[in-house]
């Protein structure tokens, strides 16, 4: 049976159908938008080498490079172009490299260029096959520079003068600031017309370097006149090079000096200190004879050299020492104090064989002063003109080292602590004489040999105590010179 709805009903019905007809449906949540793509790492080229090739010659590079993230290059290598673009890379690149931030260092193979001017940079192949290329920098490739041409100083070239008609040698002292082969050196005499007077002999490759060396010449007579005398030297292309000119003077013969403290000699080279000290004539800074150059804890001196130690006034040098700060190796504290010697100065005069020298002296009052008079070279060589030691007031030691003898000589009257006493020494093969205030009070008979040399020292050392008393208070102590003089 149907049911028949009323009309109400049925209008009721169909508009709830027309609803659930038009009800829009549910909607299902929107996708995810796709993830934008990684950056890709950075490569940062921390290093290329080299910079600077010879010509001709295999050179390897080396690149050091660090990415931000790690990542494997298909390729990393060191690239070269020339001046027209040309490509020269380096062979030897790395495949399938992981690169990181620790970094990677590649070592390519090697590979020789003509001589100029080359872009270099690293180079590598991402993971997307696009090639990057880093940084670039400048390959120059070109011979060496020629050395440094030496340069040559002469140090000293002597004699200053000679007698007429009286064969004398020449002697030249010269270095370089680098080592080279000089095919002649020798010593240049010119006389007043320009005329070659040169010295014979010299040396032939001589090697000069930074360390001085010495050249003798042989011997030849000059008339009385005045030259131009120069060290002079060949280098290896073969120019000729002249060294600074000095003067030479050659005095016609004369008779000995009337005057001279011994019979037959000539005042040859003397210091009246009539002015300041200078390197021509004294060094007053170090000695060969101080183990440490300007300080010596051995032989019982509290010494350390002070340049300041020396000063001039109405003729007479003063050597005056005080009490430093500066301790010794031995703990003991030293004494800054004068002492000046012809060794290192421009003269680089020397005694010899022969010769007199003399001076004129006060003595010292404080204990624990040490002057002298002495000579030294290259270790030895060694002659004291006199020592004094105020402990032992009127006693002079006089020693000779060379060919060993000594005297402890006293003289109540001639020797005395604050006052003035000449002494001197004659220098002879067979026998070392002594004199004072111009008498001779001792011969050693043994002499310092037909060919002795040695420079002159004159100086205030200081007493350790050992074997005379130190000094006992802390003020400064005196002794002076009146002149040094040498007779030949």
């Amino acid at each position: 049976m149907v049911r028949i709805l009323p009309r109400t009903a049925r209008a009721g019905a169909l508009a709830a159908a027309l609803l659930l007809v038009a009800a829009p449906a549910a909607h299902a949540a929107p996708a995810a938008a796709p993830a934008a793509p990684a950056a890709p790492p950075t490569v940062t080229q921390q290093s290329l080498t080299p910079t600077t090739a010879l010509p001709d010659t295999p050179v390897a590079a080396q690149l050091v490079v660090k990415s931000s993230a790690c990542f494997t290059a298909a390729v990393l290598g060191v690239g070269i172009r020339d001046a027209a673009g040309a490509n020269l890379d380096f062979p030897g690149s790395l495949t399938n490299q992981q690169i990181c931030p620790q970094g990677v260092t590649l070592t390519t193979g090697t590979r020789s260029f003509k001589a100029g001017t080359y872009r270099m940079f690293g180079f590598y192949q991402d993971q997307a096959g696009a090639w990057r290329n880093l940084p670039e920098q400048i390959l120059t490739v070109a011979p060496p520079p020629p050395p440094p041409v030496p340069v040559v100083t002469l140090d000293q070239v002597s004699p200053a003068d000679a007698a007429a008609d009286t064969p004398v040698a020449a002697q030249l002292t010269l270095h370089a600031s680098s080592c080279f082969t000089a095919a002649v050196v020798g010593v240049g005499v010119r006389d007043a017309a320009d005329n070659n007077l040169d010295f014979p002999g010299g040396a032939a490759s001589q090697q000069i370097c930074p360390q001085e060396v010495t050249v003798k010449t042989g011997a030849r007579s000059f008339p009385a006149g005045t030259y131009r005398m120069f060290g002079f030297y060949q280098d290896q292309a073969g120019a000729w090079h002249n060294l600074p000119e000095r003067a030479f003077t050659v005095t016609p013969a004369s008779a000995p000096d009337p005057t001279a403290p011994v019979p037959g000699k000539k005042l040859v080279w003397r210091d009246e200190f009539d002015g300041p000290i200078t390197a021509v004539k004294w060094n007053q800074s170090i000695s060969s004879a101080y183990r440490y150059g300007n300080y010596n804890p051995d032989d019982d001196k509290l010494d350390r050299i002070d340049p300041n130690g020396v000063s001039v006034a109405d003729g007479v040098a003063t050597f005056t020492a005080r009490r430093s700060d500066f301790t010794l190796p031995s703990g003991r504290k030293a004494w800054d104090t004068g002492l000046i010697t012809t060794e290192n100065t421009v003269e680089k005069f020397m005694v010899k064989t022969g010769d007199y020298a003399e001076t004129r002296v006060r003595m010292p009052k404080e204990l624990g002063a040490w002057p002298a008079l002495w000579t030294w070279h290259k270790g030895a060589n060694e002659i004291d003109s006199f020592e004094y030691h105020p402990d032992n007031p009127h006693l002079l030691e006089l020693t000779n080292h060379v060919r060993p003898a000594q005297k402890y000589w006293p003289d109540l009257t001639a020797v005395k602590p604050g006052e003035w006493v000449t002494i001197g020494t004659h220098y002879l093969a067979d026998s070392v004489d002594w004199y004072v205030n111009g008498v001779r009070v001792f011969e050693d008979k043994k002499g310092v040999g037909a060919n002795w040399t040695a420079y002159l020292i004159l100086n205030l050392s200081l007493c350790s105590g050992d074997f005379h008393p130190a000094p006992s208070g802390t003020g400064p102590i005196s002794f002076a010179s009146d002149y040094v003089r040498v007779y030949r």
